[in-house]
Formats: structure tokens, sequence, C-alpha cells
């Protein structure tokens, strides 16, 4: 069976789940540019850490995709991404084989960058890697669990600007690590969004998320956390003076921030929800974007001597 065929695009495209890529984007973006702040950007490492990245965040999706479908997670979703197993596009064993390949390509390119950066990458990939495969695989999986948000705002944030910063500089470097925070915030919000939307479906098949846990009220209250801890912490981070001050340009995207506030407070319905966790996803986007430009706006300006 062609993996490759025309028809098929389309459906893999949809697996992959490429909205939500911002997720990877950002964080090597703020990566990039952390890295031409301290002069140690390297344009082969950097290429090579967007590319693993993407293809292991696009093997979790895949994961997520075959894992939710074999324990009936998708049977009561009325709307969502992927979702391509259950409408008989693809077939698990398509997804499954998709997810072996991906992971195995990011792991690959992982273990080449391994070996020219230094050893503090291989507990950073091998924690990656772990929670790609344990997000909804394996006995005890994070996303069934209540803890996707926490391993995503870990892994997706900090650790994964660490990471790309680190095989560049090949040394370690606290910047990344906490200029990454309101990335971490935005992203853990994305999936805290998507559990919101699936909480009647996730109840109906014993799919513990956070959302469940804390019950719609207090899931409303995390979201909010989520969403305005973003803002609250880029603050914070430019009156500590971690990262410069232009990277408030971010907080253009505030309107956007409240309305989503908004319909995650006072909507319900599943359409609505599904909207709004794509926006939020867009909005992880631009402040991630908006943060790289407002840092990189700061260089272009100590260059040239303004």
């Amino acid at each position: 069976m062609s993996f490759f065929t025309n028809q098929k695009f389309s459906a893999w495209y949809s697996a992959a789940r490429p909205r939500t890529l911002t997720a990877t984007y950002a964080p090597l973006g703020l990566a990039a540019v952390i890295a031409l702040q301290k002069g140690v950007f390297d344009l082969i490492p950097f290429v090579l850490s967007l590319i693993g990245a993407l293809f292991l965040q696009i093997a979790a999706n895949f994961i997520n995709e075959y894992f939710d479908f074999k324990r009936g997670a998708d049977e009561f979703k009325q709307a969502g991404q992927g979702m391509t197993i259950k409408n008989q596009i693809l077939t698990p064993n398509d997804v499954l084989i998709g997810a072996i390949v991906s992971v195995v390509a990011g792991s690959l390119i992982g273990l080449l960058l391994l070996i020219h950066s230094g050893p503090m990458l291989l507990w950073i990939g091998l924690g990656g890697v772990l929670v790609v495969i344990t997000y909804t695989a394996g006995p005890f999986p994070l996303a069934y669990n209540g803890l996707g948000e926490v391993a995503v705002g870990i892994f997706m944030g900090p650790l994964m600007v660490l990471g790309a910063y680190y095989v560049m500089a090949r040394q370690f470097d606290i910047t990344p690590v906490i200029a990454a925070i309101p990335i971490s915030f935005m992203v853990a919000a994305i999936l805290h969004a998507n559990n919101i939307r699936d909480m009647d479906a996730d109840r109906a098949v014993n799919k513990r998320t956070l959302a469940l846990m804390l019950g719609l009220r207090g899931a409303r209250a995390e979201y909010l956390f989520l969403v305005g801890g973003t803002y609250v912490a880029l603050i914070i981070m430019v009156l500590l003076n971690v990262i410069p001050w232009t990277t408030l340009l971010a907080l253009i995207t505030l309107p956007e921030a409240y309305r989503l506030i908004q319909i995650i407070y006072t909507k319900t319905d599943t359409a609505l929800l599904h909207q709004a966790q794509g926006r939020t996803a867009k909005l992880h986007g631009r402040v991630g974007l908006l943060i790289v430009l407002g840092w990189l706006v700061y260089l272009i300006a100590q260059n040239l001597g303004m």
C-alpha cells in the first residue's frame, strides 16, 4: 500500500495536524534569536534541529491519533484534528507505521546532533522521545492521567529551546530556559483548549484529562491561568532583564487572547470550542513570532548603535 499517492497526501497532512506545528516553530525561533544574541548561531545545526523536532512532533500526533482510536477516545468526538482513522481515510496500520518512521527519523537527526554537540542533548532528546511515545501510549499514558499539559509545557517550552540552543552553542546557558516560559504557558493552553472541547467524549472513555479532573469551572480557570500567564510571564521576563523590552511587541495579541478567554468561559458548543482550540494554536504562533521579531529588532538596533 502506497503512503504517498495523491489521494492520500491530504490525509497524511491532516493526520500531521499542521496547525499545531507552531509548538515547534516558536521555540526553535526563540532558540535561534538567543543564539544570535550570544554570537553562537550556526545555521546547519539549527536547520537539523528544526527538522528533527518537526518529525518528533508529527510522530506524537500520529501516535495520539493511533492510540486514541484504539482506546475508543475518538468514538464520541464531534470535532477535532486528524481523526483520519475514524473517518476511514487511513488505516490504523498506516498511522502506526507513519509514527514509527517519524520517530526513527527524528531520533536519527538527534543522534547526528548529539555527535556534533555534547552529552546534555542525549538527556533532552531521550526525554522528548519518551514524552512523544508515552503521551497516549503505554501502561501510563500521560494524556489519560492529567499530565498532558505539564509534559507539553516543559518539553515544548524550556527544554526544546534549550536543546536547539545547545546544539549551536555546545554549552549550557540558563537564558533559553527562562526566556521560554511565556511560550511554555501558551503551548500548554493549546492542549488544554483541546481537552476542554473534548470533555464529554473523554469522560465517556475514562480519559482522565486535567480538564475533567478540574471540572468545567476549574478547566476554564486553568485556561485563563495559562493564557494570562503567558503575558504576565513575558512582562516579568522583561522587568528582570532576561529578555529585551522590544519583545513586548507580543502584547498586541492581547485582544485575541481576551476573545478566546470569553469563548472558553461562555460557550459549550463543540464546534465553537474547536474553533477556539485552533485559534489558540494560532495565538501561540503569533506570540512566539512577535517575541522573536521584537528580539531581532533589539539586536538590529544594538548593531546600529541605537
